[in-house]
């Protein structure tokens, strides 16, 4: 375990310097791709000119910075480095629809948005529908320098520990994407909790190929080995082929999943392909998985297959990607969370009065690791506490006699596709603008491999028929591959509750029926 209790209470800055005097050549960042590695002596130093390229051009000194790159040293140390400085920094999602990111452009106040050349078409697709105006830095997540290193060197400020320090947007069930605004004391007792639950030391190199856009990319797989001194391999993104491999090249000591990449895993070794020699997986501590929920099925085969323990945990953006945690021992629990891993939490039921055990209520938590606003959301926060600072989740579930927790349901209705959010609504609102439909609602259904997939159920316009094929090409060209329907069931009719709102989850039944 890392000795970091000068760094406990400290800022993104603080941490930053601590590590660069006390092991400045030792690996913070392996960027697989092209072999680079960063180290935490060079982040340092490209902080402190980082700095200095921020004041050259103007960039306030509590403004907001975007990101719009996948993994890559580059994109690390823009991450970091900007939080280092006392910016707060805006990772974007690559995944987003062209609407949706023009509105996060706008309701941001970025003032600069550095992004890879890769991704400028959807980007100025979204900047054509902007209202503001901001500085625009295009950079190869790959490059070994960035244009920043040509600026002054200034020494890192001193910031306050509940300063701002990262706006992530998650998907409302409104479809509207809300603004988690998370401080330095937020981001770093998730990463001190993190580091004390899976005992994590300067010696540890975890792989994840999570992007860093994603809360679990930015707080576990960046920010948590940041604080404990260890080593990161970050590829640009998941490759079944080669991510075994890595984890052998690299000695990882753990490695950071979701159930999508565990189900891939699994069903190359079950076919024969990229299944590792497991004596060469013996450096490997364990691995942990998070984002959604793992079946069990999957928790024991994965278990079998590959020799090593995985600890399942849950996160929220809202919460710097903690809240709940399996011990690593004989008392984790499959189909489970685990337990509160530096929050406190409670089930109440609609009148917020704390339940007895074994009974299911909403979930609420409290804990320095929760924000305390959405950003430019007063509206939204007020909804999201109650009278004594409890954070309500919308998330339905039970603890047991041991104080495990169990995810029973969901308030909110997001469908979780491989760990990402999306919010029905966002589909419903693209179907609705295609001319044959009358009226549309989507909802998540079980997949073996996303944890969850979209299943859209439509209504067509008397007199205008459409084909599924038809359907399925115009959500890919208005919602992108990965947002797009794996089924399109067409129906009569929509089932609604008195208030007239679609009842999704009776979708599910009326869609089993049909099939």
């Amino acid at each position: 375990m890392a000795d970091t209790h000068s760094i406990t209470g400290a800022s993104i800055a603080q941490v930053l310097t601590h590590w660069a005097q006390q092991q400045p050549e030792h690996a913070l960042l392996f960027a697989p791709e092209t072999e680079q590695n960063l180290t935490y002596g060079q982040m340092a130093v490209e902080a402190e000119h980082f700095m200095g390229w921020l004041q050259e051009h103007g960039i306030s000194s509590s403004g907001h910075v975007g990101i719009f790159m996948h993994n890559g040293r580059q994109t690390t140390t823009v991450f970091l480095a900007t939080m280092a400085a006392g910016r707060v920094v805006t990772p974007l999602n690559l995944l987003a629809p062209v609407d949706q990111l023009a509105w996060v452009l706008d309701h941001s106040d970025i003032e600069v948005l550095f992004y890879a050349p890769e991704n400028k078409q959807s980007l100025f697709a979204a900047l054509k529908k902007t209202q503001r105006a901001f500085e625009l830095v295009e950079l190869d997540p790959d490059a070994e320098s960035g244009p920043f290193m040509r600026s002054a060197r200034i020494p890192l400020p001193q910031i306050n520990t509940d300063r701002p320090a990262l706006l992530m947007y998650t998907s409302g069930t409104t479809g509207t994407p809300k603004g988690v605004l998370l401080t330095h004391r937020n981001l770093l007792h998730a990463a001190k909790s993190i580091s004390e639950w899976h005992q994590l030391s300067p010696e540890d190199i975890v792989l994840s190929s999570l992007p860093i856009y994603h809360i679990n990319g930015q707080v576990i797989s960046t920010i948590t080995p940041f604080f404990s001194g260890g080593s990161i391999v970050a590829p640009h993104h998941f490759s079944v082929s080669t991510w075994w491999k890595t984890a052998i090249q690299y000695k990882c000591t753990w490695i950071n999943m979701v159930p999508t990449i565990i189900a891939y895993l699994i069903n190359a070794a079950k076919s024969g392909a990229n299944k590792p020699d497991l004596a060469q997986l013996k450096h490997i501590r364990f691995g942990r998985s998070a984002s959604a929920p793992l079946p069990p099925e999957h928790h024991r085969e994965f278990e079998a297959l590959f020799g090593m323990p995985v600890i399942e945990a849950m996160g929220m953006t809202e919460t710097g990607s903690i809240v709940f945690c399996n011990p690593h021992d004989d008392r984790r629990r499959f189909g489970s969370p685990g337990l509160p891993c530096g929050v406190q939490a409670k089930i109440v039921d609609d009148h917020g009065q704390i339940l007895p055990d074994l009974v299911s209520g909403e979930i609420c938590l409290k804990g320095e690791n929760v924000l305390h606003a959405y950003y430019k959301g007063e509206a939204e926060t007020q909804k999201a506490f109650d009278a004594d600072g409890w954070m309500k989740t919308g998330d339905l579930g039970m603890r047991d006699a041991d104080g495990f927790y169990f995810i029973t349901g969901r308030l909110k209705e997001l469908i979780i596709k491989g760990g990402e959010n999306i919010a029905p609504r966002e589909i419903d609102e693209v179907l609705l603008k295609h001319p044959a439909v009358l009226d549309a609602a989507s909802v998540g259904i079980p997949d073996s491999n996303y944890g969850q997939e979209i299943m859209a159920c439509i209504i067509l316009k008397e007199g205008q028929p459409c084909s599924e094929s038809e359907m399925r090409q115009f959500c890919i060209d208005n919602l992108g591959k990965f947002r797009t329907p794996k089924i399109i069931l067409f129906m009569d009719d929509l089932p609604r509750g008195p208030s007239g709102k679609v009842q999704r989850l009776k979708l599910l039944d009326l869609a089993e029926a049909k099939q």
